[in-house]
């Protein structure tokens, strides 16, 4: 009888650095994305629920006082540029459509201006809060034995980093950001009108924010406390 050869060396399946880098990509979408989901779908019904409540049915008319993904879903902010972003290790990134609003239908226009525009950031803010809870109480009260757990974690600690993310940048004073919203409803009529014109040359400066590292030292100090806020969380539930 013939007999095959066997490489004393090989094994079955084949560990080829590929199918290993595959893997984890598969991976941090997985874990990425559903959290990334969450936020933005999050903020954008913030901006709405907010408008309601000062008398603007715009958002809830074109349907986007809902959690449902669908109507808030942009193709490049919500499906491609997350895709890309958390497959080349990072986390996941982008926008979702954003909410149409009528500031001329606010009872009160600045406070509606102002309140309406920081719903947002404000709702990445509470997420980031109870994320960093669940997480710290994951790591404590979740034994080890668990086989999700480290998914569990690393899901909890994403949504923490997204959401001070999503916040901070959006709370940036710059057109057409939800902070250039609120800096411009303490601003007479024509003043906001010029500062929010600014927005077309937005693009060239998130450009230069992003290419010069300013967006990293922005940034940077608010991931930490998100950090801290962890550390804290662990400390008073031990």
């Amino acid at each position: 009888m013939r007999r095959s050869y066997v490489c004393p060396h090989c094994q079955w399946p084949p560990h080829f650095g590929i199918f290993s880098a595959m893997e984890q990509t598969i991976s941090n979408i997985a874990v990425s994305l559903p959290v990334f989901l969450v936020a933005i779908i999050a903020h954008e019904y913030a901006h709405a629920w907010m408008a309601l409540r000062f008398g603007d049915t715009t958002a809830r008319d074109h349907g986007r006082l809902t959690f449902n993904p669908a109507p808030h879903i942009d193709p490049l902010g919500t499906v491609i540029l997350p895709l890309i972003t958390a497959a080349m290790g990072g986390i996941a990134f982008g926008w979702a459509k954003p909410v149409i609003t009528r500031p001329s239908s606010f009872s009160h226009y600045r406070k509606g201006i102002f309140w309406v525009s920081f719903a947002g950031p404000l709702a990445n803010l509470i997420i980031c809060t109870i994320s960093a809870f669940l997480l710290a109480a994951c790591y404590i009260y979740i034994p080890s034995s668990f086989a999700l757990k480290p998914a569990f974690n690393k899901m909890l600690e994403f949504s923490v980093y997204i959401n001070i993310i999503l916040a901070v940048f959006n709370l940036i004073p710059i057109p057409p950001l939800d902070g250039s919203k609120m800096a411009a409803s303490f601003m007479d009529d024509r003043m906001m009108m010029q500062y929010l014109a600014l927005a077309r040359y937005s693009f060239f400066i998130f450009i230069f924010l992003m290419f010069t590292n300013i967006w990293s030292y922005i940034l940077g100090p608010f991931l930490m406390m998100g950090k801290l806020m962890i550390g804290a969380f662990y400390t008073l539930l031990v």
